[in-house]
């Protein structure tokens, strides 16, 4: 089985597991319960404990965007404060244990600036001219353009030379 492949569970699975939380049970007792896997029942776990019945049912659907306050909050109450993940998941509303355990490792690698959001896309200027460059140096590119641009011509009108000397037909001016 491939392992890009994700099996969604049905909604009324999953409060059934919700259910079995709320009784009390583990996750692992909870999986034994509903002969699912473990792994899975255990991120159901995690997100019914910080975002509840609501936010497990919703699984699956649009993804929720954290502003930089709340990954930096997050990311302090664990790393600094030694507050354990599933804790800081239920006090902070993050649904997503990956995600969190993601910004504390760029917290601690690169503190609170690794946090910031990066612009998306392309720089700008990329594609433009590079500054300090003199009027040779521009000269030299335009020179090399115009070379390649005749070296396409001179090879399309030997391909069509050939394509007209094979069908016998005369070739157009």
């Amino acid at each position: 089985m491939p392992s890009d492949l994700r099996i969604r569970y049905d909604v009324d699975v999953r409060r059934a597991a919700a259910e079995l939380f709320e009784e009390g049970y583990g996750y692992h007792a909870a999986a034994t319960v509903l002969a699912l896997p473990p792994s899975v029942v255990k991120q159901w776990c995690y997100k019914f404990g910080a975002v509840g019945l609501d936010g497990l049912l919703q699984m699956g659907g649009r993804q929720v965007r954290y502003t930089y306050e709340q990954k930096l909050a997050a990311a302090k109450a664990v790393v600094e404060d030694g507050e354990k993940v599933p804790d800081a998941m239920a006090s902070f509303g993050i649904a997503s244990r990956s995600a969190l355990l993601k910004w504390c490792k760029a917290y601690r690698e690169g503190g609170a600036e690794a946090l910031r959001p990066e612009p998306k896309g392309r720089p700008k200027g990329s594609g433009a001219a590079k500054e300090g460059t003199t009027r040779e140096q521009e000269l030299e590119v335009r020179v090399r353009k115009l070379e390649a641009e005749n070296a396409y011509l001179k090879k399309l009108a030997a391909l069509r030379a050939e394509r007209s000397l094979r069908t016998g037909r005369r070739q157009r001016p």
